[in-house]
């Protein structure tokens, strides 16, 4: 395929954009000056205003291609620093390269735009236009400098590309248009019969044409005084930079106990996220994360971010998330935070190096054997007399539900003396173990007594399945909240007073009285560390509108990336959607005129470890007061799964194509 000139690829490409025909939110940005006349076919199909992105790459000094970072109209300027700083370029080369293109910025601006005013971008849908794609880096720079002018959407569209470039671009615009991608590509203009150079003239004559349309304003279907209204004027717009969570962190910091939550346990951009605000708040003195993981599997993280244990990388240290689901700890993502949390506390003395715990209780079996390991180092004898009692579990196998069924049902008798005389027994000779000579650690012992209380937590968890849902979903998070506590009065023993970081579902730090869960006797987290901490909790809930997540279709099934169906009517994921804001933050506690015009009551999406977009509405979604459920909220309308380290065929292939909702 080869295209006649720039306007007939500008035809071409116009076809690929027809969902965005006829919308007064649409502007169109050709990137001058080969882009310009494709854009002016795509804004002329699609009724749309034409004007110009003024943006010049910031080449390296003897690369010019190779780009460093890239200035734009309005002042913008964006600068990879760690390159700058890995290719030992100076501020000085920087400043001269830098000043010469904003010369030409300043020369394209007043030549092209003649006196007229740049289009206003903020809330708006900027579909960025170029001839084609090569190495894709000025699209690229153009990408991350618009995303200042807060659009609401960026969609860049090309009528040829390379396809590495069309995939590293993916990553970082709402949507990237391009029909066609040979292979090999060479050059843009080889695909081209006639690629003449475009002159300033006829980017100007251009221009000019497509401003005799008259220009529309943002769409106002939506009143000012509507909750979508509201949102669009009070919500703080997120553009990909680590520096805009800042403000969050700083306003986070006040608290003792920050919980950051996510809409499904396999978004990229919600474990993204936490990690970026996480980092921050450790670097403003949080000592500990805890997460929704098992105590020993976290443990072993613990040792290695803080310098202990014998595992030699991150990797290694995520060893022990194996059970379904792994893909929640064992993904790339907490992989690079295990990375950045070692790198940072290596820069701190011991007693100031953050540690990473887990609140779970699923790990019967395996805090049995840390419990063994720790007494068979410190007191073989009280080694031997552990390993009687919790021989108890031998005759269910290794799977604690087996337990639970038979011990539920009146089968056999239960393990719950013999764990709970474990627990008492090994609190008891606390003091004995803290005087033999120094030998013993304190990090130690408490893990061991984390352990041993977790066995006789989960012992009762497994037991009392059968009794219902709520039994169990309170127990297990009253066990979480109690894991919290105990953590946070050890650091304290160590060191000041703690602050912690806690990661996990919405559904477990959203406070439950502002939702279904509450009427029907279930408590969570959020809820139980609110009454005990009030304004020294901060609640920090995310959602998403539609993409893709790493979940399995059934239990102990194997991780696949699956499609997230649009969110239904009547939700604030929907509502969030329809504000038209690619990424933004609602600050709830901090603007009660935002909280108020929020529906007291609306549905609210969940996603665990299953997705099954089959039963949506029964499977996903409860309804709840986001007001009242969280102090602030993250939407991120356009998500993507988050990578497991182990990335089977099945995730790699993703699912198949669905004809929902027609269901044909």
């Amino acid at each position: 395929m080869r295209y006649q000139d720039r306007h007939d690829a500008g035809r071409v490409l116009a076809k690929q954009l027809s969902a965005f025909a006829n919308r007064s939110d649409v502007v169109v940005l050709g990137l001058p000056r080969g882009g310009v006349p494709v854009a002016a076919e795509v804004a002329h199909a699609l009724a749309a205003p034409l004007d110009v992105f003024l943006v010049r790459k910031l080449g390296v000094p003897g690369q010019p291609e190779f780009a460093m970072g890239a200035v734009a109209e309005g002042g913008i300027e964006v600068l990879d620093a760690a390159l700058a700083e890995r290719l030992d370029i100076s501020t000085a080369a920087i400043r001269q390269v830098a000043a010469r293109e904003r010369l030409e910025l300043d020369r394209q601006d007043r030549l092209f735009r003649a006196g007229h005013p740049a289009p206003e971008i903020a809330g708006r849908v900027a579909i960025l236009v170029d001839d084609g794609l090569a190495t894709g880096a000025t699209m690229e720079a153009a990408v991350v400098a618009l995303r200042r002018r807060r659009p609401a959407r960026v969609i860049v569209a090309v009528p040829v590309g390379a396809t590495d470039s069309c995939r590293r671009l993916e990553k970082i615009a709402d949507d990237v248009v391009c029909p066609y991608t040979p292979e090999p590509f060479s050059a843009v203009g080889l695909w081209y019969d006639r690629f003449d150079q475009t002159s300033d003239d006829e980017v100007r004559a251009e221009l000019v044409a497509g401003r005799s349309a008259p220009a529309q304003a943002p769409s106002t279907v939506a009143a000012k005084d509507t909750p979508i209204g509201v949102i669009r004027q009070r919500a703080l717009p997120l553009i990909g930079d680590p520096s805009e969570y800042d403000h969050l962190a700083d306003a986070l910091s006040e608290a003792r106990v920050v919980l950051l939550g996510e809409a499904t346990h396999g978004t990229h951009e919600f474990y993204r996220a936490r990690a970026l605000i996480t980092g921050k708040l450790i670097e403003r003195g949080f000592t500990a994360v805890a997460v929704e993981a098992d105590w020993p599997d976290a443990y072993r993280i613990n040792q290695y971010v803080r310098g202990r244990g014998t595992d030699h990388d991150a990797v290694e240290a995520l060893s022990d998330f194996a059970r379904f689901p792994s893909w929640m700890w064992r993904n790339a993502d907490v992989l690079d935070f295990v990375g950045w949390l070692r790198a940072h506390n290596d820069t701190q003395p011991p007693a100031l190096r953050a540690g990473f715990y887990g609140l779970d209780l699923y790990s019967l079996h395996a805090s049995m054997r840390a419990v063994l390991s720790y007494l068979q180092t410190i007191d073989p004898g009280a080694a031997a007399q552990a390993r009687r009692r919790y021989a108890c579990f031998d005759r269910f196998g290794q799977e604690p539900q087996d337990y639970g069924h038979a011990t539920g049902t009146g089968l056999t008798d239960s393990c719950e003396h013999e764990v709970l005389s474990q627990l008492r027994e090994l609190r008891q000779r606390a003091a004995d173990y803290a005087r033999r000579d120094g030998r013993v650690d304190p990090d130690a012992f408490f893990a061991a007594e984390q352990n041993a209380r977790l066995v006789t937590n989960a012992e009762a968890y497994y037991r009392t399945m059968l009794a219902g849902h709520v039994h169990s979903w309170n127990l297990r998070d009253r066990h979480m909240v109690q894991t919290l506590e105990a953590l946070m009065r050890h650091l304290d023993t160590k060191e000041g007073q703690s602050r912690v970081v806690v990661w996990a579902h919405n559904s477990h730090l959203g406070d439950a009285r502002a939702t279904e869960m509450h009427a029907r006797g279930e408590v969570n987290v959020g809820q139980l560390v609110r009454e005990r901490y009030g304004t020294d909790a901060m609640l920090v809930g995310f959602t998403t509108y539609d993409g893709t997540v790493t979940a399995a279709s059934e239990w102990d099934g194997p991780a696949q990336r699956q499609t997230v169906r649009p969110a239904l009517a009547g939700s604030y994921e929907r509502l969030h959607h329809d504000a038209s804001i690619a990424r933004f933050m609602l600050p709830l506690r901090a603007d009660p005129a935002l909280a108020a015009a929020l529906p007291a009551t609306h549905l609210e999406r969940a996603i665990g470890v299953l997705y099954r977009p089959g039963t949506e509405r029964h499977s996903h979604y409860f309804h709840a007061s986001l007001a009242r459920q969280f102090d602030y909220v993250l939407h991120f309308d356009r998500t993507r799964a988050v990578e497991p380290l182990e990335r089977t065929a099945m995730w790699e292939r993703g699912d198949l194509a669905e004809t929902y909702p027609s269901g044909l």
